[in-house]
């Protein structure tokens, strides 16, 4: 989900600077308006920075999130569930030197690079937020139905999973049909998407369908099965199942807290396309920075789950260092004294969370 400009946007933002452009030129024949941009943006080796360490964590942590979840003998679905979202987060993790590179020196990479990278981040993100709502449907079953129906029936989770990968590569399929490398003149290359004609028409189906289906009905499913949860453990007083799920709710406010705001730019940026709201040069200048920086916060979420389940999930973090304890790494009397979570989570026996 990138932000793009129109194909007779190009002058209209630019005027003489077109060689700061990073989109596509111009192909049609209508009136452009003196609209300039306003040049200052996010420092790109800053940005090449920022890319450079969210890599390296997501490599490791999400690395490690996997092995710790294989090593269980019996993995739940939510753990299921969580070892494809950290998937999910690697795969994407993979991508973000050749991100970081093209922000520094533009797009150098040509059209097949330029598909494959772009459609793994689209897929990171709709499988994040599908698999998540998932988890919800499950914890709202197994609390407020308090039912074992699907959770006893592990192998259905294999299925589900299987399905919300495809749904996601099929919700990303667009961006992987029309990206490819360009290169302006006067400018650095790009990977952008070549729309052809009616690109308003396109850049709104690419748009609106992928959110409502990959974004806002996960996002309802969600907040009706959380809310409902919530209400269902703090009636029932369950405080030490509550403590259980904290790690999948830090991760879903996380998730949101990452991509939320990029989201709601598009949201914006569409509207302003589609003139239901007014358009003009300033409003343009702040969207697009807008992006820019939303973008950036989105791409840090790759690395983040790692972190809330050290810090937050304590059988996750005595996982790790009996896999640590086993290959040496620290001593067997500090796996002991760390001691065993006082609670074993299972998602088709109780409310707690595997991690």
């Amino acid at each position: 989900m990138t932000a793009v400009f129109d194909d007779k946007d190009l002058l209209e933002l630019f005027g003489d600077d077109f060689e700061n452009f990073t989109g596509t030129p111009p192909t049609d024949e209508h009136y452009y308006s003196p609209c300039r941009i306003d040049t200052e943006s996010l420092n790109k080796y800053a940005v090449v920075v920022i890319y450079a360490l969210v890599f390296l964590l997501s490599l490791l942590g999400n690395s490690l999130v996997m092995l710790v979840i294989y090593s269980r003998v019996g993995r739940s679905v939510t753990d299921v569930y969580l070892l494809n979202l950290a998937m999910a987060d690697l795969l994407f993790a993979l991508t973000l030197p050749i991100w970081a590179t093209s922000k520094a020196k533009g797009w150098i990479f040509g059209t097949p690079l330029c598909k494959v990278v772009s459609l793994l981040k689209e897929v990171n993100f709709y499988s994040g937020i599908l698999l998540l709502a998932c988890i919800s449907v499950d914890r709202y079953l197994a609390i407020v139905h308090a039912t074992r129906t699907l959770t006893q029936k592990r192998h259905w989770v294999k299925f589900i999973c299987t399905g919300i990968w495809a749904l996601s590569l099929v919700l990303a399929l667009p961006i992987f049909i029309f990206r490819e490398a360009y290169h302006p003149p006067y400018s650095s290359p790009v990977c952008y998407e070549d729309l052809g004609a009616n690109t308003t028409k396109w850049r709104m189906v690419m748009r609106v369908l992928p959110q409502t289906f990959g974004f806002l009905l996960p996002l309802l499913v969600m907040l009706f099965c959380y809310g409902l949860t919530l209400r269902t453990l703090f009636a029932a007083h369950m405080g030490q199942k509550h403590r259980a799920m904290r790690v999948i709710f830090a991760v879903v406010l996380v998730f949101l807290l990452c991509w939320l705001p990029y989201n709601l730019v598009l949201v914006a940026d569409t509207l302003m396309r589609a003139r239901v709201i007014a358009e003009t040069c300033e409003r343009r200048n702040d969207i697009g920075r807008a992006l820019d920086a939303t973008e950036i916060l989105g791409f840090l979420h790759s690395c983040l789950n790692p972190l809330i389940y050290v810090f937050i999930g304590q059988k996750f973090r005595h996982g790790l260092l009996k896999i640590m304890a086993i290959h040496g790494l620290i001593s067997k009397e500090y796996l002991v004294k760390d001691g065993r979570p006082s609670f074993v989570g299972s998602s088709s026996g109780n409310t707690s969370t595997t991690l």
